[in-house]
């Protein structure tokens, strides 16, 4: 069923510890079992399995179920041991798993949907589960009596869900949705109210991943346009930080909170952790102009100057440093621009080209590859451990230590 891969020798890069086959289709989340040698996968094949380490280094099921419905999404809570799996139907079941890992008994069924589910999120505090689908809503249900609480919709389904608990009895939450442009929207979850707290905007492709810092209230996103955004809940002055490097969709974010590091995943397989720790510049609003705002020379739309200076019109393009239109003749260059979130080259103007040093080039995230299509990942930082799954079936261990550091014991806030 799996094979352990290697010790663990030193090197910069995440060790693969084992790879997990066996689904027969794809795996759509995989949750590491803190404390433990064991992984939860729920995949599309309908079943949920539970893997333990044995002493021969393999990975074998303890635990294998079948669901009526493929499943779409999990949640896990260590402390209670309560797994909560979305299905294809629009139902999220309940069950429990025993303290040796080995047998899950059956809780509750929550109709919580009318359609798939795409997310959910358990809070103990307030003794909820929180899910969005693609039945355009989402809904927060009582986990004690199974009743609903309260439903939100939207004119759209939602992708993905983050948020963290304000008291036993109000949830904050991000929620993704699609709707004309890509839009995050955060609510404020009451006993048997919804408010809207805001909605943010700025990527540029459809994203499939959120991750909420609690602690500094950070939200940050990743979205088929390969990038990632970092926006300053906290600050309350609209900050914005953009990170790109991915060269596919991302997928997957992990934040630790103690080293300041972020970790994503995007689905060619590329592993990005990105040091956070540093002065970062907020990379700059593109300015509209009619005409190359260094040469003057006219863009193709500017009929009128065209006619007076008897030229042909240029196309627009923008730097990414300084934000203004210029023309291609004068931003024939390109740059790497690490502390504006820029780890490739990207197009910038011949004057802010002259004015970055080779220093300014030092790139501020280290990138690796996983070898296998990433749909979804997630970490145990306590151990240094990451999880990756996908649509090629396979379920990859990793060890992260070597390029996340090894003290992390309380870099992790699960929520």
């Amino acid at each position: 069923m799996a094979a352990e891969i290697h010790s663990r020798p030193q090197s910069s890069r995440p060790v693969l510890l084992s790879k997990i086959e066996g689904h027969q289709d794809a795996v759509t989340a995989a949750q590491l079992i803190p404390k433990e040698d064991g992984v939860i996968t729920a995949s599309e094949d309908r079943t949920i399995r539970v893997w333990l380490k044995r002493d021969s280094g393999q990975y074998w099921p303890s635990i294998y179920h079948t669901m009526a419905s493929p499943c779409s999404a999990m949640a896990y809570h260590h402390d209670s041991r309560r797994i909560f799996v979305g299905q294809d139907n629009g139902a999220v079941m309940e069950f429990h798993i025993s303290e040796d890992f080995n047998k899950m008994n059956f809780i509750k069924t929550y109709p919580a949907h009318q359609n798939r589910v795409s997310a959910i999120i358990f809070s103990l505090a307030a003794e909820w589960v929180i899910s969005t689908g693609h039945d355009k809503c989402v809904s927060w249900m009582c986990t004690r009596s199974g009743n609903m609480l309260g439903k939100h919709f939207f004119t759209s389904w939602a992708s993905c869900l983050q948020g963290a608990s304000g008291s036993p009895k109000c949830y904050e939450i991000a929620i993704w949705r699609f709707f004309c442009c890509y839009v995050i929207t955060l609510l404020k979850l009451e006993q048997n109210t919804c408010s809207v707290i805001t909605t943010l905007k700025g990527h540029e492709g459809g994203i499939a991943c959120l991750w909420w810092e609690p602690i500094q209230r950070l939200l940050f996103s990743g979205a088929s346009d390969n990038s990632i955004i970092m926006w300053d809940i906290g600050g309350r002055k609209g900050r914005t930080l953009l990170l790109q490097g991915h060269h596919d969709r991302v997928q997957s974010l992990c934040y630790l909170q103690l080293t300041r590091q972020l970790v994503s995943c995007s689905s060619d397989g590329g592993i990005a952790v990105w040091n956070m720790d540093v002065s970062r510049e907020e990379a700059p609003q593109w300015l509209e102009s009619d005409s190359c705002q260094k040469c003057e020379q006219p863009f193709f739309w500017n009929i009128k100057q065209m006619w007076d200076t008897k030229t042909l019109g240029l196309r627009q393009h923008h730097c990414r440093k300084c934000g203004q239109a210029v023309c291609g003749k004068c931003s024939s260059k390109r740059s790497s621009y690490p502390v504006m979130g820029f780890e490739f080259q990207v197009r910038v103007c011949d004057s802010c080209y002259d004015s970055i040093k080779d220093e300014d080039r030092t790139s501020l995230a280290t990138f690796h590859e996983g070898k296998h299509n990433i749909s979804h990942m997630s970490m145990d930082v306590a151990r240094g451990l990451m999880v990756t799954c996908g649509t090629d079936r396979v379920v990859k261990i990793w060890d992260m230590t070597p390029v996340v550091g090894c003290s992390l014991a309380t870099g992790f806030s699960p929520h």
